[in-house]
């Protein structure tokens, strides 16, 4: 597609790449210069020098506001008239165009110098250009013309776009669809906030409301710079005209000119395929007036001025005191997702889930801590069934330290996995718990689950057939219950069965004062809220102290199980001096 293309009788060489720029100026502001010449008429083409650029390879973006839209300063050889007798060696034309000026072609001339060919708005107006120019002596340009965003053309060439460079190319279902859509949208007044009264879904939806809102689409106007490549003496056929340049301009300032401008690459060079294969080459210029340096200082401090007004108006906005939990209070916020369940054996999961908030921890009275996710599908990957929830939850939750020689206990999100077939046969599909993380950042974390299970094939059958299991009263035994106040907890004769698993992702931030004292001013850490500043040694420290608790109680509870005897002669054994 990149080599050459063909298009009305003649093959354009040399690969015309687009090229997308960004500009501040409005585009009115924007002239490009294109100059055309023919080279060679029929035979092979000899060794030429190429035509030399008019002007530098400016980029388009700072344009003179003085330039006038009107004026298009064109020079064309007395000989290169429509009117001429005989073609000369070398034909040149060079026009200079603003954007969305039009230049009228010999056919157009023609065409609506009758008014029996004015049938709209835009044909009258036409009509009437057409003949103050012919008062004023006729048009100046002969070769190079323009169609602008309102002609036929731009319509016709945007739903004749070809996808691939075949001849005969068949468009697919979704490119005629997708041909239908304007993308040009101007023109549109814009809606304000305060006058919005649009309906947020239509429910029977018209045609057009259709071709204008099925794709989202950043409105674009267009501009074609034509040439008239005919025979000598006969211009104003159809066939002969080619695209010299395209340019679409948003409404984010993006120009993208197709083919780039010339610059130092050479002209570009179009070979007709007629009977004398004559031999065109052009150059596109950007023409427009540069900015003065005084004027861009100007411009820039004007921008300077609005982006520090518009900082200090979200800085208002925002405050300049930054919200700080209170002294000793330790702030944990949390984005969570319940991301999939895998390895469950039957289909249409769903989760619920609750937090459990220790002693110590308080959150938001309008804090929602429990959630279901939607019902969700397995599909096959790998070996596994996995079901992909996506579901999205937040938490806030406060710690208050009362006691400084407790250690602080996380709080737990308890789950169970559930199903519920097309029969509405609700079975537990099982169990999990999870201790939120004590670190911040982002925590990747995969959970096994389990269910209860009894003694023999009946309840197995009766989860088969007409659904439901055995089932956990207090959710919270999945792990030692909250209202449980003994010393031993007794699992035996429970019987369980591994299950599948469950994959959470959480976003955990921390909050607290104690942070900005450590990273500050480098003080020893007085209290177990104060330690929280090293949460990332914070897991594995609390896991160790647990343990040595564990370890000393047991070691306490032995030693008061001995007989009170051998307690007393240890004891008298140790305060005996050892004699020398």
């Amino acid at each position: 597609m990149a080599g050459a293309a063909r298009r009305g009788g003649s093959a354009v060489c040399r690969s015309r790449d687009p090229a997308v720029y960004r500009s501040r100026d409005p585009v009115r502001n924007l002239r490009l210069r294109v100059r055309i010449q023919r080279v060679a008429p029929a035979g092979p083409l000899l060794p030429r020098a190429p035509l030399s650029p008019l002007a530098g390879p400016e980029r388009p973006g700072r344009a003179d506001r003085t330039a006038s839209a009107g004026a298009v300063p064109l020079r064309v050889t007395a000989a290169s008239r429509a009117g001429a007798q005989s073609p000369p060696e070398d034909e040149e034309e060079v026009a200079e165009v603003g954007w969305q000026e039009k230049l009228f072609s010999q056919f157009e001339v023609d065409l609506y110098r009758s008014e029996s060919a004015c049938q709209t708005p835009l044909d009258w107006q036409y009509h009437e250009e057409i003949q103050k120019l012919e008062k004023a002596g006729g048009r100046k340009n002969c070769r190079i013309f323009t169609y602008t965003d309102h002609d036929r053309f731009t319509d016709l060439e945007e739903l004749c776009q070809k996808v691939t460079d075949l001849d005969n190319e068949a468009p697919s279902y979704l490119v005629e669809r997708m041909a239908n859509v304007r993308r040009r949208r101007q023109d549109r007044r814009p809606v304000e906030a305060s006058s919005l009264k649009s309906k947020i879904i239509t429910w029977e939806p018209s045609e057009e409301f259709i071709k204008n809102n099925h794709v989202i689409n950043t409105p674009v106007q267009t501009m074609y710079i034509m040439g008239d490549l005919g025979p000598y003496g006969k211009l104003g056929h159809k066939e002969y005209e080619n695209v010299l340049c395209t340019i679409k301009v948003d409404g984010n300032g993006v120009i993208t000119v197709k083919p780039d401008f010339t610059g130092t690459k050479g002209a570009y060079r179009i070979e007709l395929d007629g009977e004398k294969r004559e031999v065109w080459e052009y150059t596109i210029e950007n023409a427009s007036a540069q900015v003065k340096p005084e004027e861009e200082e100007r411009e820039q401090r004007v921008f300077r001025e609005l982006y520090g007004r518009h900082r200090d108006y979200l800085s208002g906005l925002v405050g300049s005191d930054f919200e700080m939990p209170l002294p000793g209070t330790l702030r944990l916020f949390m984005n969570g997702e319940i991301v999939s369940a895998q390895g469950y054996e039957y289909d249409n999961l769903y989760v619920h889930f609750f937090l459990e908030l220790p002693n110590q921890w308080s959150s938001s009275p309008f804090q929602q801590l429990s959630g279901v996710t939607q019902t969700c599908a397995t599909k096959r990957v790998g070996r596994e069934n996995v079901a992909y929830f996506c579901y999205p939850f937040t938490v806030e939750m406060f710690y208050t330290q009362e006691d400084e020689d407790s250690l602080p206990q996380w709080p737990v999100l308890y789950f169970e996995v559930l199903s519920l077939d097309f029969w509405q046969r609700y079975r537990v599909e099982g169990y999990g718990s999870l201790v939120l993380p004590a670190s911040p950042g982002v925590h990747m974390l995969t959970i096994p689950t389990w269910r209860p299970v009894d003694l023999g094939t009946v309840a197995e059958m009766r989860r088969f057939f007409i659904g439901g299991s055995p089932e956990l009263e207090d959710l919270t035994y999945i792990r030692i219950p909250s209202t449980f106040k003994g010393k031993r907890l007794s699992r035996f004769g429970f019987r369980t069965k591994t299950t599948g698993s469950v994959t959470f992702r959480l976003y955990c931030l921390q909050q607290s004062k104690a942070f900005l004292e450590n990273s500050a001013l480098r003080q020893r850490m007085q209290s177990v809220l104060d330690r929280l500043g090293g949460f990332s040694q914070q897991s594995s420290v609390y896991n160790v102290l647990e343990a040595f608790q564990r370890a000393r109680r047991r070691m306490q509870e032995a030693r008061e199980s001995l007989p009170q005897d051998l307690l007393n002669t240890s004891a008298s054994a140790v305060a005996q001096p050892l004699e020398p």
